[in-house]
């Protein structure tokens, strides 16, 4: 199965639920799990009530599903992405990596030994989900836009 990079997801627009699936190589059944569990956001569907999905909905399976293949949980998942930028910022790359695959070099991946501490709070800001009143972000983090509260 050829990779989703940013260029070809970028042509991507409308497409239905099968052919997502192929692109991405993410069952159909997962594809709806995901977006029940807010992992990926729902598409806006047709007259007729059908999905059509987008170059943004490409890219997040493509992450999804690559970082499972690495052994990443979906919750491990969900804290990567915890805010726009967050996880660019805390690894240093920038626009220069763009299309890179982040399994192979430049990058290392390394699983930590200890889970670190999470802390969730409320979400701030403009979202594009404003139904998902959370946000996950490890405790400590530098990276954070917004300081969560202390509790």
């Amino acid at each position: 199965m050829p990779s989703v990079t940013a260029s070809r997801a970028g042509r991507l627009d409308g497409i239905p639920i099968g052919e997502l699936s192929r692109l991405t190589g993410v069952n159909i059944e997962t594809i709806r799990y995901y977006e029940k569990i807010k992992m990926l956001q729902p598409p806006p569907r047709t007259e007729g009530g059908r999905r059509v999905y987008g170059p943004t909905e490409t890219r997040v399976l493509a992450f999804i599903r690559r970082g499972r293949e690495l052994g990443f949980g979906l919750e491990d998942i969900r804290a990567l992405c915890s805010g726009p930028g967050k996880l660019c910022a805390a690894l240093g790359v920038t626009g220069d990596l763009d299309g890179h695959r982040i399994d192979q070099p430049p990058f290392r991946l390394i699983l930590p030994k200890h889970p670190s501490a999470h802390t969730v709070g409320r979400r701030i800001g403009i979202t594009k989900a404003p139904e998902v009143p959370w946000r996950f972000g490890v405790t400590g983090s530098r990276f954070l836009s917004k300081p969560f509260p202390q509790t």
